[in-house]
């Protein structure tokens, strides 16, 4: 088995540990003599004291990462009972839209068949409007009714002046005598 040599304060420590396991045990050896550093001026007399406020310096970090670690660990409870109940929303909002749309297709669907038959009623009004002629004959004939017209009328005026000149004769006289 491989060994380590660790020099932690004024001390060297020897550290047997597996195969491949000796960098990690360099890393974590120099954490420990770096904590044991900070302990500067104040430094024990005995260097088991020492190692004992070194172990005490890792012990606070070390829960204070752990607290750190509950703490994320709950603020991620948060984070997922939050995105859940956006979910939520989400999922309502989409169940509210798709009945809009349904809603809306239904509204569609009746448009266009109001349309359809507004287009039928509209083609069948143009068509009786193209055969409204027929009342006074085709449009091309309107040249040749207004000529018929005219000599109507002329023949009325006649009739009209020769009645006028008839009532007009002289009239015979009343024999009576008059008062």
């Amino acid at each position: 088995m491989p060994e380590v040599a660790i020099k932690i304060g004024p001390k060297t420590y020897n550290i047997t540990c597996g195969e491949g396991e000796q960098e990690r045990i360099m890393a974590l050896g120099a954490l420990i003599a770096e904590k044991r550093a900070q302990l500067g001026a104040a430094s024990a007399p005995v260097e088991s004291q020492n190692m004992l406020f070194t172990a005490f310096f890792l012990a606070d970090e070390l829960s204070e990462a752990r607290a750190s670690l509950e703490r994320a660990g709950k603020g991620t409870e948060a984070v997922k009972a939050e995105l859940e109940h956006e979910k939520s929303k989400i999922g309502s909002k989409k169940a509210e839209l798709r009945s809009e749309i349904e809603t809306l297709r239904k509204s569609e669907a009746r448009a266009r068949e109001e349309l359809a038959a507004v287009k039928a009623e509209l083609a069948e009004l143009r068509e009786a409007a193209a055969h409204q002629h027929d009342l006074f004959g085709a449009p091309e004939d309107e040249d040749a009714i207004a000529t018929s017209l005219e000599q109507i009328a002329d023949k009325a005026e006649a009739t009209a002046l020769a009645l006028e000149g008839s009532l007009e004769a002289p009239r015979l006289e009343d024999p009576r005598p008059k008062a």
